[in-house]
């Protein structure tokens, strides 16, 4: 499927994995709640210290997978198992956001995406926790590729 689909996936996902690598070489994945700006970077936020900050001054080089619609099915035409699913995948970089400003905007896009209906209370939020937050920017370096298999 074509870069447009893959990044409905990854918004409609709930979570999107980010698997990245720790200092020691071994992996390191996990589900994070990622907000999309434009057709090349997402956000997240995060401690300012641990695993996740770590890898990324170690190896900044992120790949993202997510999967909106995963259903177990009988095919209809021979009654073979099968599952249905929608997926996508890419590859970013990924950096701590320094500047004021975009981190700001990188929280609010985070808080417009999960939680529209409490925008209300973000300047508030901002001020009592911008300065103990991290915030992480990643930028895909080629088009996202989806996948679905469906009936």
């Amino acid at each position: 499927m074509d870069a447009a689909f893959a990044l409905e996936v990854l918004d409609k996902a709930p979570y999107v994995t980010v698997s990245m690598t720790r200092p020691d070489g071994t992996p390191y994945g996990l589900p994070l709640s990622l907000a999309r700006t434009d057709e090349r970077t997402f956000y997240f936020h995060c401690a300012l210290e641990g695993d996740k900050i770590d890898c990324i001054a170690h190896n900044p080089v992120v790949f993202l997978s997510a999967v909106t619609k995963c259903s177990p099915t009988i095919g209809p035409k021979d009654g073979s198992f099968t599952l249905q699913y929608k997926s996508a995948t890419a590859i970013g970089k990924a950096e701590i956001v320094t500047d004021r400003e975009e981190k700001i905007a990188g929280l609010r896009a985070i808080c417009q995406r999960f939680l529209p209906h409490h925008m209300d209370a973000f300047d508030d939020a901002i001020s009592r926790s911008l300065e103990r937050t991290a915030v992480v920017k990643i930028t895909l370096q080629e088009p996202p590729v989806g996948k679905r298999k469906a009936n």
